[in-house]
């Protein structure tokens, strides 16, 4: 791992200059709303996705790891206001973030926020938060509205990370969405060579993996769901190839931060899924 060491160094050196210039290019793009302040919802799976405030919650830091919050189809779909918690995108919320928050913090010298921002297009600050994870993917059904606002923030610098969901059927309910932020860019299958699986960490057979869900392998299932037993890692690209949209289908990155330090989840795949969250975060920054 000595090759990774100099790497990182390299890499993430530059990272607490490229998160503020990020910033700055979405800042750049309007007036935004000032920005929310930090809060907590509830998560629909209650103590498995607890986690505690960090003690230095209340510090800044120059980059924040967002959270998209969105209405799901069905409204509710786990019952209840999205704009309330307790619903789809609270999906590994917030222990999942704050693992990987850790994470960042141990491999960079950036100043990573303790703490997730829960981040809801109708507020009009998105463009603070550069780098939002969206959890449950196969559940948002997002307005007009947030489909164009959304689509403004990718265009001038955003990042999502869209996870946790499995199976045809769901892909075409999260595809419905997409479509409505693009209607014309295409959504394309990404190879190994792909810049985003070697930013910080050479992940060199990552399209073939399957990071699985802590449900299914509880259940005594190989960890997909809905028989989506196939990985896709796929994207959107903006015009100079960019990657804005990066989709973990038939997957659960988040699951495994989540679950991170219990012995009945993979260590392998947790510890993969770390370092591709490494890689992900580093290169939204970066690019």
């Amino acid at each position: 791992m000595a090759h990774l060491s100099s790497r990182v160094r390299a890499v993430v050196a530059l990272t607490a200059t490229i998160s503020l210039v990020a910033t700055a290019t979405l800042l750049a793009a309007d007036a935004p709303a000032p920005p929310r302040e930090f809060r907590v919802y509830p998560s629909f799976e209650g103590e498995d996705a607890d986690a505690p405030l960090p003690p230095d919650w209340k510090i800044p830091g120059e980059l924040v790891i967002g959270r998209l919050m969105y209405p799901s189809r069905g409204f509710g779909f786990f019952g209840g206001d999205w704009r309330q918690g307790g619903t789809s995108w609270t999906d590994d919320y917030p222990r999942g973030d704050r693992t990987m928050i850790q994470m960042l913090r141990r491999l960079s010298r950036t100043s990573v926020r303790a703490v997730e921002q829960p981040v809801n297009l109708d507020d009009g600050d998105s463009s603070y938060w550069p780098f939002l994870i969206v959890g449950l993917a196969q559940a948002w059904e997002l307005t007009d509205s947030q489909a164009a606002t959304l689509r403004g923030y990718l265009l001038h610098g955003g990042f999502i990370f869209c996870d946790s969901f499995f199976g045809e059927r769901n892909w075409e309910v999260f595809q419905e969405s997409l479509r409505r932020v693009f209607p014309d860019r295409p959504i394309v299958d990404l190879t190994d060579e792909h810049p985003i699986f070697h930013t910080v960490y050479d992940l060199p057979h990552m399209t073939s993996v399957q990071i699985p869900n802590m449900n299914s392998l509880m259940a005594g299932g190989d960890g997909s769901m809905a028989g989506g037993r196939i990985p896709r890692w796929r994207g959107v690209s903006d015009d100079n190839g960019r990657l804005m949209v990066l989709i973990a289908f038939n997957n659960d990155v988040a699951d495994a931060w989540q679950w991170a330090d219990d012995v009945r989840y993979p260590a392998d795949k947790a510890n993969l899924a770390l370092r591709l969250g490494v890689n992900v975060a580093v290169y939204a920054m970066s690019h």
